[in-house]
């Protein structure tokens, strides 16, 4: 299949699709709706416990397991945990990632300018999702339990009963190139570009390809120590942007084969670790908890902006964000931006130019033509990034055509296109692989000749400047008078 076809590069908004499920057509799977909530599934009903969670034998002879994304004792709220029930008990080094972000690892380096990646090339030997993912950049370290790192997938297989579970922290996959399942230990969910899934730290999972789908490509966003939450809403009330009624998880799914060999690949401080064992690791006939996977679509989700001029600043794009040490700051937050209204009158629409606090990683995940943000070389399937308080911002044919713009009629903006943001309060420190594969060279200067300097340069301005020079010169000389004791006296002789 063609790179087009992956997508629905004309979709507005899901509402656009005239659904009445909850997920696009090429889904066949059930899910629950929310976020945040204790949710409960069962293959067969009858299955759960009823009023305790590790009763002396359970139903069927399946063997309880509980799961803990927290601490035992952490506040209610941050308390997040799940109850499996397994058809078989679970106590039974490849490639290395990066984990380690922090400046005393000479593997990593800071990029002090703006940079832009080509789109992440697919393998050209088989490569399923074990090794299929090498590492941009982050920033702290996974055995401290703080920090953020990204990665990038790309495959061209099935992960055949092999398994992986990361021991380092939450991963957050966002599907840029090609469908594929995501089988997790509570069941199944189905992902293709446009949609996020974030599955929690602990949870063992497969990736497989869909069907009629060659290659499959997406980022990876992994947290240490953090999680994902919805952002507070503020003023704008009781709903919109990411709305939790559109969060779905999985419900139980079991293997029909549990006898098989597996390999079981465990991800800790960066470095893999595996184990072969009888059985599918997917064998949960049951379960309870607010510890889950689940995913959801961008197309649904519902912006704001302002209806009279100006720019409302990006933060009202927010989908996803993850607290840090710092209760002012976020650790991270996840962006979109998609086709949406502007109506702003008498205003300069597209991003303006800034040197943001937070360092800024942005990709394309579709558009209808190249150079869908600041430049033609941004992409689907690269990235651009600069760090906190690095001037940047467009250059790209809108930039110059919205200057001229003599009159700004509401019209719809990133048509056919859809892109995400990871903003993070941290700079990122890049690995090697990551400064070399793809990596189109930062910004060069010549293109900011399209932004000529025509202040200095008018006659006009120049005459006005002198003009002020001398009324400032004026005015010291007049003030200077409230200073000369002298000059007070003579007056007062006057």
């Amino acid at each position: 299949m063609t790179e087009a076809a992956h997508t629905d590069s004309g979709l507005s908004h899901y509402t656009d699709l005239r659904r009445t499920k909850a997920t696009r057509k090429e889904d066949p799977f059930e899910y629950q709706a929310g976020f945040g909530n204790h949710f409960r599934s069962e293959l067969i009903p009858g299955t759960l416990p009823q009023g305790q969670n590790h009763p002396q034998i359970c139903r069927f002879n399946l063997y309880t397991e509980v799961l803990t994304s927290s601490a035992f004792a952490a506040p209610r709220h941050a308390n997040l945990s799940s109850v499996l029930y397994h058809g078989h008990l679970q106590v039974e080094t490849r490639a290395k990632w990066q984990s380690c972000f922090l400046a005393t690892n000479p593997g990593v380096k800071s990029i002090a300018s703006q940079a832009e990646w080509a789109p992440f090339e697919l393998p050209d030997k088989k490569t399923d999702f074990v090794d299929g993912v090498k590492t941009v950049g982050g920033s702290g370290d996974a055995n401290l339990r703080d920090g953020i790192a990204l990665h990038i997938y790309a495959i061209n297989s099935s992960m055949e009963n092999r398994a992986t579970v990361n021991a380092d922290g939450d991963f957050m996959l966002v599907a840029q190139l090609g469908h594929i399942i995501i089988q997790t230990e509570m069941g199944r969910l189905y992902l293709q570009p446009g949609e996020i899934a974030v599955i929690p730290r602990g949870i063992k999972h497969r990736i497989s390809l869909v069907e009629g789908y060659e290659a499959a490509r997406g980022y990876l966003i992994e947290l240490y120590g953090s999680r994902w939450e919805l952002p507070t809403l503020g003023p704008i009330g009781c709903s919109g942007l990411a709305n939790p009624r559109d969060f779905l998880t999985p419900v139980a799914f079991v293997d029909e084969k549990l006898d098989d060999e597996w390999l079981v690949f465990t991800k800790i401080n960066g470095e893999y670790s595996v184990h072969h064992q009888d059985h599918s690791p997917f064998d949960v006939a049951a379960w309870h908890g607010n510890c889950v996977p689940f995913k959801y679509d961008l197309t649904k989700f519902v912006s704001v902006s302002s209806v009279s001029v100006d720019h409302t600043d990006p933060s009202v794009f927010t989908v996803l964000t993850a607290k840090s040490r710092d209760p002012d700051t976020p650790l991270a937050d996840f962006l979109w931006f998609g086709p949406r209204w502007d109506v702003a009158q008498n205003t300069f629409r597209p991003p303006f130019f800034h040197r943001n606090a937070a360092s800024e990683f942005l990709a394309n995940i579709y558009s209808k033509a190249n150079g869908a943000g600041r430049s033609a070389g941004f992409r689907p399937g690269g990235g651009s990034y600069e760090a906190g308080h690095i001037p940047h911002g467009g250059f790209s044919q809108p930039y110059l055509t919205e200057m001229k713009r003599m009159k700004n009629d509401p019209r719809i903006i990133s048509s056919g296109s859809l892109t995400f943001m990871l903003e993070s309060s941290r700079s990122l420190l890049f690995t090697e692989w990551g400064l070399s594969s793809s990596k189109q060279e930062a910004t060069e200067a010549v293109v900011w000749k399209n932004f000529p300097d025509r202040f200095s340069t008018d006659p006009i301005v120049r005459q006005l400047l002198e003009k002020v020079k001398a009324k400032d010169l004026a005015n010291k000389e007049a003030d200077e008078l409230f200073y000369d004791d002298e000059r007070i006296a003579a007056l007062s002789l006057e």
